[in-house]
């Protein structure tokens, strides 16, 4: 004990016990507690900054579902193209995710990572540059670049499981997904706040506002850690892609991360159209889009330990029959609540199946081959968002909204047999 903490009292000879810590100060040590912890777990700091870069991901992509067709509606030279910068994001992002893949294994998560944000901010600003131009295809190419982060952010995901334990793989995961709710408040927000910042020029604050987030992602990627690859494992292809492709695991991933990502967006970019259409105000379609957001994220705290407790194949198929029950409710009317519950129930059987199918697809492959197996398989992913984008609108315009939620249903019954297909096969390999 040091001399300061027992100096006597001259008086009478007793040692002084030093005085408390302030409040202030004792919050100041238990915050700094609780920091080292975090720094003490790698695996789980990585989880928070995973989330937390999530989370502006996330915040970037709602205001630009909000702005980009209204941005692109009112700039467009024809009409008919009006949602062409909504589609280019899609693009962009498939163009650019297996390089974005093979760039990971080679320089590392954190370099990918801030990659992605930095073409953030250059296709942000492109893009506010458009809008203060009135230049449409300008708007278009800058929408195309910000499409390179959300790319590089679908890898957060894996990048949680890099470093996670077995246990914790699919809570890892979970985890990061969660911290997308953010997006769903704070990104709707921004646009009401930034819409008017520039007078006589709508819509150019909103863009400027993704540049602050995306330097937010650039500042906290500094703490994340994970180590690159070996040499020989970036030099070491693995297995080819086919051998690999023939896992059951494999195509039940594959197929799952489609359907959910196909049908969530099919039936979530008409849900607006559909409540205008059938005389709903805005303010209601906003509403609904928020809670399908709130549902797509908040499981997400409780998906991995599900996964843990009951199975991958259990959850991935409650995830599909939560889809079927939103289809049901779609078809059922046309209130607000119709809306607000189908797509409440839509945003969760996504996760169920998201969550479930990024679980099973880490289990596929080693180290060394993970680049090409992500990138293939989030390649598929953004090519199912293309043409689910594009079919949305031309679905809701020729056949009505409760039409086209029966299109859902084939690929829904698609990934449900492949669920229990897996199922059986992973029980019978238990007997055997």
């Amino acid at each position: 004990m040091s001399r300061q903490l027992l100096t006597g009292c001259k008086a009478c000879g007793t040692l002084a016990h030093p005085p408390a810590a302030p409040p202030l100060r004792r919050l100041r040590l238990a915050s700094q507690t609780i920091f080292n912890a975090l720094l003490m777990e790698p695996s789980r700091r990585n989880v928070a900054v995973l989330s937390g870069c999530q989370g502006l991901l996330l915040i970037n992509n709602s205001i630009l579902i909000t702005v980009n067709a209204l941005a692109g509606y009112a700039l467009a030279p024809n009409k008919a193209i009006a949602t062409l910068p909504v589609t280019m994001y899609f693009i962009g992002s498939m163009l650019s995710t297996i390089p974005m893949s093979l760039l990971m294994k080679q320089a590392g998560r954190r370099a990918g990572f801030t990659l992605g944000a930095l073409c953030a901010v250059v296709g942000a600003l492109v893009c506010a540059t458009a809008v203060y131009t009135k230049n449409f295809w300008m708007l278009c190419a800058g929408v195309l670049v910000l499409g390179v982060y959300f790319a590089a952010g679908q890898y957060y995901r894996f990048a949680a499981a890099d470093t996670a334990s077995v246990d914790f793989k699919s809570k890892a995961i979970s985890l990061v997904l969660a911290g997308g709710i953010a997006g769903g408040f704070i990104g709707p927000e921004t646009s009401k706040l930034t819409i008017d910042l520039f007078e006589g020029r709508t819509y150019v604050g909103p863009y400027f506002s993704l540049v602050v987030y995306a330097l937010l992602a650039v500042l906290l990627l500094r703490w994340l850690s994970i180590p690159r690859l070996s040499e020989s494992e970036r030099r070491e292809a693995g297995r080819p892609l086919a051998v690999i492709a023939r896992q059951p695991a494999f195509i039940v991933a594959l197929v799952c991360a489609m359907v959910s990502y196909g049908v969530m967006n099919l039936l979530m970019a008409a849900t607006p159209l559909a409540m205008v259409a059938h005389h709903h105000p805005f303010s209601d379609a906003a509403f609904v889009i928020q809670w399908h957001i709130v549902g797509m994220f908040a499981p997400s705290f409780f998906t991995g330990s599900l996964i843990r407790r009951f199975g991958l194949p259990q959850v991935m198929l409650v995830g599909v029959l939560l889809n079927l029950v939103c289809v049901s409710i779609a078809v059922s009317g046309v209130e607000v609540v119709n809306f607000w519950l189908a797509m409440l129930l839509l945003g969760v059987g996504w996760n169920f199946m998201f969550v479930g199918a990024t679980t099973l697809l880490t289990e596929t492959h080693e180290p060394a081959e993970r680049a090409k197996v992500q990138g293939v398989n989030d390649a598929a992913i953004f090519i199912t968002l293309v043409a689910s984008s594009l079919a949305s609108g031309a679905l809701f315009s020729f056949q009505g909204w409760q039409a086209m939620n029966y299109y859902a249903l084939p690929a829904l019954a698609l990934a449900g047999g492949a669920i229990v297909w897996l199922a059986a096969r992973q029980r019978a390999s238990r007997l055997a």
